[in-house]
């Protein structure tokens, strides 16, 4: 759509940081008010309205669609939500090896063991590693305890985590990276390590890059508004 406004602001409403353009309030597709936790997300979403020309363009703004994510998808129900991200944990990517080349197995070990062992000392909890893709069931507390951490994430926080997680595939991943164990560029890398083998092996076409390029672009912007919840 056209651009329909000059000026953006942010300004302090309802114990948030608020959003104008051309001083009235901008609204979530459900209408909700936009209003964020802290200066530094407003002020990154508003930067996103900014840099608009002519015509608005929601691919271009990623906190902002998170944002709306946040009040309109998982703040009326921040618990269930939770619930339903926290299944992933039972079916973590780094849970599932390749029993050859002998490269890859390797390489899957090098960088997926040392996440896994995080989780192990931050979660206390134990995992089920298997090769292959059969479905390989996770301990109880396990599940438990990694339902436990997510569900600690305020609604902005898991409007970040869930395509950190639905992009890679890994709860683990993500968490680590929530937490501080590594950066997004690690992170993407990480879940995307046997696309990256298959590449190095075999090559890959201009649709494949494309498609990693985006996904590799929405979890930057996901990491990004993580950061920015704190």
């Amino acid at each position: 759509m056209k651009r329909f406004y000059t000026r953006v602001a942010v300004v302090p409403r309802d114990g948030g940081i608020a959003l104008e353009l051309d001083g009235r309030a901008v609204k979530t597709p459900a209408r909700r008010p936009l209003i964020v936790a802290t200066a530094p997300m407003a002020r990154a979403i508003a930067d996103e309205w900014e840099a608009q020309g002519e015509s608005v363009d929601p691919r271009t703004m990623p906190l902002t669609g998170l944002a709306n994510a946040a009040l309109d998808r998982v703040a009326p129900d921040p618990a269930g939500f939770a619930r339903a991200l926290a299944l992933y944990g039972e079916t973590d990517l780094l849970c599932y090896r390749a029993d050859r080349p002998a490269g890859l197995v390797a390489r899957q070990a090098a960088t997926w063991e040392p996440l896994l062992d995080w989780a192990r000392a931050r979660y206390d909890i134990h995992f089920v590693v298997t090769a292959g893709i059969r479905h390989c069931p996770q301990p109880a507390a396990t599940v438990a305890r990694l339902g436990e951490a997510v569900a600690a994430f305020d609604a902005f926080g898991l409007a970040a985590l869930s395509p950190l997680v639905t992009i890679g595939g890994s709860l683990v991943a993500a968490l680590a990276l929530a937490g501080g164990a590594l950066d997004a560029d690690a992170a993407f890398a990480a879940t995307h390590l046997d696309e990256a083998w298959q590449a190095e092996q075999w090559g890959e076409d201009a649709l494949a890059v494309a498609a990693r390029e985006r996904r590799a672009r929405d979890f930057a912007a996901a990491a990004r508004f993580l950061a920015l919840t704190r």
